[in-house]
C-alpha cells in the first residue's frame, strides 16, 4: 500500500467518525425534545352520559290578543280618557275628537231632509190635482205619468237626506271613541290637540291587551328543525330581564305559512306562557329551547374532538368516487377522531348520533369508554418535536 493511498484511507476514517458522531448528537438532541402527547394536545377522556337534542330560537313575547283601537273620521283631539297601564272596561270612552264639525253637518243635514220633506208634499198635491183632471178627462195620460214620476223622485230625495243625516249622527258618535273590550293599554300614539286623518286608512290610536296573564311567544324555526317539534311540547326560554330565571311554556301552534328571507325558510312556531305573576311583558325577547330527543347512557364524544385535526398530519387527498387499482383510497371517508395509543395518535372513524352541541351520541366505531381523545393543539409544533412522530393511523371500524 502506497502511501497516498494510506493518507486518503486515513482522511476516509475520520470523516466516518465525525459523520457518525454528528448523527448521533443530532439523534440525542431531537430524542431529548420530542414532546410527549399530553404535552403536545389535550385530551378528553370517553364516559358514557345522557345526551338531549335542543332546538334553539328566539322570540317575542306578546299578548295573545291585542286590538288596535282607531277612528273612522278625521278630527282634533279634545279630550283623553285613558294613558298606557290603564285598565279599562268594554265600552269604556278613551278619547273624544272635537265634534263641531260634525254636529254642524247633522244640522245641514237636516235641514236638507226639512226640504226634501216640503218638494215630497207639493209632488203629492200636484199628483192628486192631475189624477183628478185625468179622471174628468182635462189632461192626457203623459201629463199623470210626469206628476207620478216627480212624486217618486221627491221620495227618493227625502230618503237620501235622511240616510246623510242618519251618517252624519253616526260620526258624532264616532268622534268619542270606545274601547272594544275589557283589557289594559299597552300603548297610546295620541295626545290632546293632535290631528287625526282617517281619511285613506283607520290609524291606530290605542293598543289594548285583553288578557296579559296569558302571554305567547312568536318565533321563527328553521325548516331543517320545524320537523322535529309537535304540539303541546314544553318549552322552557329565558329573559334578559330576568337572566337567572327560567320559564316554561308549550308549543300552542306550528303556522303552514313560510317566512322567506334570503332564500332562508323558517316558520312561526307559537309558545303558549302562563304570566299570571305578569313577571313577563310585551315585546321582550326570549330565548326558547324546545328538547326534541334524548339518549340515555350512550357514549359521548366531545364535539370539539370531531373539528380537531393534527398539526402533523398531511393535508387529506379530495375524496373520489371509485378509486383505481392500486391507488390508495382518501382517508377517512366520515366522521373520526384521533384516540392516544401509547406514544402515538390513531384515527377511528366512527358514527354519531344525537348532539347537545357540546357532546355527541357515538352509534358506530372502534370506541369506548375510557378512551382518550384528542380536542385541541396544546403547543405550536417545534423543529424537533414532530420529525420523528408518524402519521396517525386510520382504524375503521
Amino acid at each position: 500500500m502506497t502511501k497516498t493511498l494510506r493518507n486518503w484511507m486515513i482522511r476516509l476514517v475520520v470523516l466516518l467518525l465525525i459523520a457518525a458522531g454528528a448523527y448521533a448528537g443530532w439523534r440525542y438532541w431531537q430524542t431529548a425534545h420530542v414532546k410527549t402527547l399530553d404535552e403536545r394536545y389535550q385530551f378528553e377522556e370517553l364516559a358514557k352520559g345522557d345526551v338531549t337534542q335542543t332546538v334553539t330560537a328566539n322570540g317575542t313575547l306578546n299578548p295573545v290578543v291585542l286590538v288596535n283601537v282607531g277612528t273612522q273620521v278625521s278630527g282634533t283631539v279634545r279630550k283623553l280618557h285613558a294613558d298606557f297601564n290603564s285598565t279599562v272596561k268594554a265600552g269604556q270612552v278613551l278619547l273624544e275628537l272635537d265634534p263641531t264639525l260634525f254636529r254642524a253637518a247633522v244640522e245641514q243635514s237636516r235641514g236638507n231632509v226639512a226640504n226634501a220633506t216640503a218638494s215630497l208634499k207639493l209632488a203629492q198635491a200636484n199628483e192628486a190635482r192631475v189624477r183628478e183632471l185625468y179622471g174628468q178627462e182635462y189632461v192626457s195620460k203623459q201629463d199623470l205619468d210626469a206628476a207620478v214620476q216627480q212624486r217618486e223622485a221627491a221620495e227618493a230625495l227625502l230618503r237620501t237626506a235622511k240616510g246623510q243625516v242618519a251618517r252624519d249622527e253616526a260620526n258624532v258618535g264616532y268622534s268619542v271613541i270606545r274601547s272594544p273590550v275589557s283589557g289594559i293599554v299597552v300603548s297610546r300614539q295620541v295626545d290632546i290637540g293632535q290631528t287625526v286623518a282617517a281619511s285613506f286608512q283607520t290609524p291606530t290610536l290605542f293598543q289594548i291587551a285583553q288578557d296579559l296573564s296569558v302571554m305567547q311567544i312568536n318565533t321563527n324555526v328553521a325548516e331543517a328543525d320545524v320537523g322535529k317539534i309537535r304540539i303541546d311540547q314544553p318549552v322552557r326560554f329565558t329573559v334578559d330581564a330576568f337572566p337567572g330565571r327560567r320559564f316554561e311554556g308549550k308549543v300552542s301552534q306550528i303556522r303552514l305559512s313560510p317566512i322567506i328571507q334570503q332564500n332562508v325558510v323558517t316558520y312561526n312556531v307559537v309558545v303558549a306562557v302562563d304570566n299570571r305573576d305578569l313577571k313577563l311583558m310585551p315585546g321582550m325577547t326570549a330565548y326558547i329551547y324546545i328538547d326534541v330527543d334524548k339518549r340515555e347512557d350512550v357514549l359521548l364524544v366531545p364535539s370539539a374532538a370531531l373539528r380537531f385535526r393534527p398539526r402533523d398530519l398531511p393535508p387529506e387527498p379530495k375524496k373520489v368516487t371509485a378509486p383505481a387499482s392500486g391507488e390508495k383510497k382518501p382517508r377517512g371517508s366520515g366522521q373520526r377522531v384521533y384516540v392516544a395509543q401509547g406514544d402515538k395518535l390513531e384515527a377511528v372513524a366512527i358514527q354519531t348520533g344525537l348532539s347537545d352541541g357540546k357532546s355527541v351520541e357515538v352509534t358506530g366505531g372502534d370506541l369506548k369508554a375510557g378512551d382518550r381523545v384528542a380536542t385541541q393543539n396544546r403547543v405550536a409544533e417545534g423543529a424537533g418535536s414532530g420529525s420523528g412522530q408518524p402519521a396517525p393511523r386510520v382504524r375503521a371500524f
